[in-house]
C-alpha cells in the first residue's frame, strides 16, 4: 500500500490550547478519505499544516514521500486546495484571479484550461465579474475551478461543496470521483454532510480534540457502530469526548 500524505507525531499548539496532539495519520495514495471531527476538533489546523501555511510545533509532514521541511516547492506544485472559506483578490475579476492562479502554477494555455473547467463548475458567466459581487456559492464553485488549474496530484477540499446548490453540489462529487477514477488522484474531503461522504468516501478518519478517535470505510464504521447511518455514527464518537 502506498501513502501519499504521512504525518508523524503532529502537534499545533496556539499558546496553552493543543489543537492538534501527535497526530499520525497514513492516507492511501489514490482514495478519497475523509477527515472528520467536529467543530474545533483540529481539521482545518491539520489542513493547514500540510499545505504549510502554519508550521507545526513539532512533528513531521511527509507528502508524495517527501518531507514539507525540505520539499515544500516540490510538493506544493502538485498540491491544490479548495475551501469556501478562502477569499480571492477583491480587485480583480474571475478570469483575472483564475490567470493569476494558472501562472504562478505554470499552467499551459490558461485561457483553454480555465474554458474547460469553467463548463465543469457552470462558471462561464461569471468570468468578467469582479470578485465581491459573487455569491457565496459562486465563490465556492470559482476556487473549485482554481483547485484544479494544475491538475493536482493532491486535493485538498475543506467543505467545497457546503454553499453549492444541490444540482452543482452533486455534479461536484460526480466530476470528483470521475477524475479520481481516471487519473488517480488522491482527495483528502472534510463535510459535515455525512450522506456526500458515504456516497464518494472511500475511507474516514475521525478525529476530535487533535486525535484519531476511528479509522475505517464508511460502511465498516457503520457496522462497527451497529447504526443505521454514518451521522449516527458521528454523533455518538462526538458525545464520547464531551
Amino acid at each position: 500500500m502506498k501513502y501519499v500524505i504521512e504525518t508523524k507525531n503532529l502537534v499545533k499548539d496556539f499558546g496553552t490550547f493543543r489543537a492538534v496532539d501527535n497526530l499520525s495519520l497514513s492516507i492511501e495514495e489514490g482514495k478519497i478519505t475523509a477527515l472528520l471531527g467536529p467543530n474545533g476538533a483540529g481539521k482545518t489546523t491539520t489542513i493547514q499544516m500540510l499545505l504549510d501555511l502554519i508550521t507545526p510545533t513539532s512533528g513531521d509532514v511527509v507528502i508524495f514521500g517527501k518531507h514539507m521541511a525540505t520539499d515544500r516547492e516540490a510538493i506544493l506544485s502538485k498540491v491544490n486546495f479548495s475551501s469556501p472559506y478562502v477569499s480571492l483578490p477583491m480587485g480583480l475579476t474571475v478570469i483575472e484571479n483564475l490567470r493569476t492562479f494558472a501562472r504562478l502554477y505554470g499552467v499551459p494555455n490558461p485561457d483553454q484550461k480555465i474554458k474547460e473547467l469553467g463548463k465543469y463548475f457552470e462558471i462561464e458567466h461569471l468570468l468578467t465579474k469582479k470578485t465581491p459581487s459573487l455569491s457565496t456559492g459562486q465563490l465556492t464553485r470559482v476556487n473549485l475551478t482554481k483547485a484544479f488549474l494544475n491538475d493536482p496530484a493532491l486535493l485538498l477540499l475543506d467543505e467545497a461543496t457546503a454553499s453549492l446548490d444541490p444540482d452543482i453540489a452533486d455534479k461536484t462529487r460526480k466530476i470528483l470521483k470521475k477524475i479520481q477514477k481516471e487519473r488517480g488522484v488522491s482527495i483528502v474531503y472534510t463535510s459535515h454532510n455525512m450522506a456526500e461522504i458515504e456516497e464518494i468516501c472511500d475511507s474516514v478518519i475521525f478525529i476530535n480534540k487533535g486525535k484519531i478517535k476511528e479509522i475505517g470505510t464508511p460502511k465498516e464504521l457503520v457496522e462497527k457502530f451497529g447504526r443505521s447511518d454514518l451521522n449516527e455514527v458521528f454523533l455518538e464518537i462526538a458525545r464520547e469526548d464531551e
